[in-house]
């Protein structure tokens, strides 16, 4: 498709005709029918938070991230009291509805109403969380709020040596779009950054392949999916990587 162009002949982006910056996110739960998000309250959920992610006796969780672990309670109260708190990023706990207690945190960051962008962030996955489909729905529901409340790019960065993270990124329906190389500096090592994104166009049709997904329809009674969701979202990727 050919670019516009303006008066002098040069390609210019397409006009945003209404453009108004969406609202930030609101502190408001969300549920479905897996899980639960709520914004994160410190005093409420670091013990189950903590205790979940003790489960993870190798720390493996913690690899790519810039924090943690944390071998005591108190630690991980301290962190949470000190950088779970703010409005950008802006926590939440994933609440399993099954067993009614905390057992992941991921946060909307880089919160840029003006340019409708918004980024999902600090997933904290604990072992009863990771590969469920109430980690699935709490993706979906973040995704939903997000575009809902008008956002035009809804981003996913991780570490570019984190190939889980990588493939679930894509799962999920977000796109490669590069790697920012020596982007920056964690616990002591040079990390590459991979960046994917989902935008507003692209939201109807993920949309629908999560709500197809998540439908009870989707899952035999062993609790095993018939159409996977990575079958449903790869035809939607603007690029893999």
């Amino acid at each position: 498709m050919e670019p516009t162009r303006n008066p002098l002949g040069q390609p210019v982006g397409p006009l945003v005709p209404g453009w108004t910056p969406p609202p930030r996110p609101p502190r408001e739960p969300m549920e479905g029918r897996f899980c639960r998000v709520e914004p994160l309250d410190p005093g409420r959920h670091t013990a189950e938070l903590h205790a979940a992610n003790s489960a993870d006796t190798e720390g493996r969780m913690w690899t790519y991230m810039s924090y943690g672990p944390f071998p005591t309670l108190d630690d991980y109260q301290a962190w949470m009291e000190r950088a779970c708190v703010g409005d950008d990023p802006l926590f939440h706990a994933i609440v399993d509805l099954s067993s009614g207690h905390a057992v992941g945190v991921a946060s909307y960051l880089r919160i840029d109403p003006s340019a409708g962008s918004i980024e999902v962030g600090h997933l904290a996955f604990a072992p009863a969380l990771q590969r469920t489909p109430a980690a699935t729905e709490a993706m979906f529901l973040l995704m939903r709020r997000a575009f809902a409340l008008g956002y035009r790019r809804y981003e996913w960065k991780c570490n570019a040596l984190n190939a889980p993270s990588r493939a679930a990124a894509q799962r999920l329906g977000l796109s490669f779009e590069g790697v920012f190389r020596q982007a920056t500096v964690v616990k002591g090592r040079s990390r590459d950054t991979a960046w994917y994104a989902a935008i507003d166009r692209e939201w109807p049709a993920l949309e629908a392949a999560f709500t197809r997904w998540l439908d009870p329809a989707n899952f035999d009674p062993g609790g095993r999916q018939c159409v996977s969701l990575s079958a449903l979202t790869a035809p939607l990727l603007y690029q893999r990587g």
